[in-house]
């Protein structure tokens, strides 16, 4: 079963094609980018409007995905704006040192943090399907690690150590919270087939 990824993002598709290859599923990079305006006030409502959008103009099946950092501390910053955070510039790097200013008050356990993803399948109006999977961890006080790339140099998963996403490529691919919404994907449609 095929499905037309809500984004002209290859590499996305490449690492969604990784996550679902058991499923007998296959995701294609959208043909070109088409905007959709992600005004909904959940990962979900996001995912859905990007696969709905997505859906109604390729007139196919798509999939979406929207994720982010959530603070719960913080939670007028992040969340579902977690890529517009700082837009005034598109270096990740930046941002992450802008973030660790903005919450240098917060210590312990206030510091808590979690990566959330939301994949929404879209086969018509009466079939779609919502998959979630977080990865829960803490905000470092520096970044760390040169791999991964958005918030992985500061976000460090709980039970490895103080390493951050960016240390752990390997545990990365089986483990965050794409990885966790796509093995629940994996699973259901494997019970469809």
């Amino acid at each position: 079963m095929k499905f037309l990824l809500a984004s002209s993002n290859e590499h996305k598709a490449i690492e969604l094609n990784e996550l679902l290859k058991s499923s007998g599923l296959e995701i294609i990079a959208a043909p070109e980018k088409f905007d959709v305006i992600e005004d909904g006030t959940s990962f979900q409502e996001n995912a859905y409007k990007k696969a709905f959008g997505y859906a109604q103009k390729f007139k196919t099946a798509t999939v979406a995905d929207d994720s982010g950092l959530v603070i719960p501390a913080r939670p007028d910053i992040l969340g579902i704006y977690s890529a517009r955070y700082a837009d005034h510039t598109s270096d990740y790097s930046e941002k992450n040192r802008l973030l660790l200013e903005d919450i240098k008050e917060l210590s312990g356990a206030d510091r808590a943090a979690y990566f959330a993803c939301y994949l929404c399948f879209y086969k018509s109006a009466e079939e779609v399907f919502f998959f979630e999977g977080r990865v829960h961890g803490v905000i470092a006080h520096e970044l760390k690690g040169d791999g991964g790339f958005g918030y992985d140099p500061i976000f460090l998963p709980d039970g490895l150590d103080g390493k951050s996403l960016a240390e752990l490529h390997d545990w990365k691919m089986l483990n965050s919270h794409r990885a966790k919404a796509s093995e629940s994907a994996v699973k259901f449609f494997q019970g469809q087939n």
